[in-house]
């Protein structure tokens, strides 16, 4: 972990930095996202997130674009709930760094100490210089990934344009994920990067189709028997244009580069056995793929397509928990109905329009 050999090399110079985390920034939804961090001790702020419009003091930072030093905690920022989780895991000074690449806000990089006073002017250059080689490799590590995402995306969208599903559609079903992904990570051990790329990497999983013939793709009424073995088979090809990708793009040894494919490759999987393409059962099927499938699946059901109506959101919660166990993770299923009140929110702010 790169973050941890940094934090162990500041340790060695400013032993009373006792956390290094990174926050990145999600402009659609205004949302600020724990990503990584190394902490000596509990994590404060695990699977976080917030809108960044809530903390006057971080936007502060944004338009100055300059880092901030806080040296007393309890001074500052009681408007913001993270400011208070910070206090209260023991943190009294920070040293904050915003993250931009060619114009554009990535995010924020946090150093915390539990003395009052830590980062005084003796320390500031060697934080100055360290944030923002930190942000270097930070930016470097989110370049390459989001590059294949973006070329991915792309490929996805010249398959909507043959297909049914919207852009809208994408979006929702990978925020869905995120909400199941952050409810299941303390009980399967997910990170917050885990859990960010299992976001990231979600509206990939039938890049398959665009390798499906016309006629099967965009056949109205029900496909026969040999269609659709025929369609079965966009899973398999997304496994193997994802890898291609990863090939040409170097990323095969990439920590998350096996979730990319597991989430297109068994995302039609059921915890039963009776799903496609290879009838995995329960957990051989990848947690990944278990919850972009419940993801994928409401939001189908809660959609408008030329060939039906959207269900109500009852009736899909309905479908989907007297389906669990048998073809959906039982898990996946409960994290979705415990946060409806976000899954609205999200349906509400990426609503189909007439474009998609």
């Amino acid at each position: 972990d790169k973050l941890a050999e940094v934090h162990r090399y500041v340790r060695s110079q400013k032993p009373f930095v006792v956390r290094i985390a990174v926050a990145l920034y999600e402009a659609a939804t205004d949302t600020l996202k724990t990503f990584a961090h190394s902490s000596e001790g509990d994590n404060p702020l695990p699977f976080y997130d917030a809108p960044l419009g809530g903390s006057p003091s971080l936007l502060e930072i944004v338009a100055r674009r300059q880092p901030r030093v806080v040296n007393d905690t309890e001074l500052y920022g009681r408007e913001a709930h993270h400011s208070n989780r910070i206090r209260g895991g023991g943190f009294g000074s920070s040293y904050t760094l915003p993250i931009f690449r060619n114009g554009e806000f990535l995010g924020f990089l946090f150093f915390n100490a539990r003395e009052k006073d830590a980062f005084d002017d003796t320390s500031l250059h060697f934080f100055d210089l360290l944030g923002h080689l930190l942000a270097l490799l930070v930016i470097d590590g989110l370049a390459t990934p989001k590059a294949l995402v973006a070329t991915v995306r792309t490929v996805t969208g010249l398959a909507q344009q043959r297909d049914f599903e919207t852009g809208a559609h994408l979006e929702r079903m990978a925020h869905y994920s995120r909400i199941i992904a952050r409810e299941l990570a303390p009980r399967y051990g997910l990170s917050d990067a885990d859990v960010e790329h299992i976001f990231l990497f979600a509206p990939l999983h039938d890049i398959g189709k665009i390798a499906i013939p016309d006629d099967i793709l965009l056949k109205k009424g029900k496909l026969d028997a040999g269609e659709f073995e025929v369609m079965k088979t966009h899973t398999v090809k997304g496994q193997e244009i994802i890898a291609d990708m990863l090939n040409n793009f170097h990323l095969d040894d990439t920590a998350h580069a096996a979730m990319m494919g597991n989430i297109a490759l068994y995302h039609h999987e059921a915890m039963d056995g009776n799903g496609y393409p290879s009838g995995c059962k329960g957990e051989d099927i990848p947690l990944a793929a278990r919850i972009v499938g419940v993801a994928d699946v409401f939001d189908a059901l809660t959609s408008r397509r030329s060939y039906k109506e959207a269900w109500p959101v009852d009736d899909a919660i309905h479908f989907l928990v007297a389906n669990a166990g048998s073809r959906f993770d039982r898990d996946c299923v409960a994290a979705l109905v415990k946060h409806r009140a976000d899954v609205e929110r999200i349906q509400a702010r990426f609503a189909e329009n007439p474009l998609g």
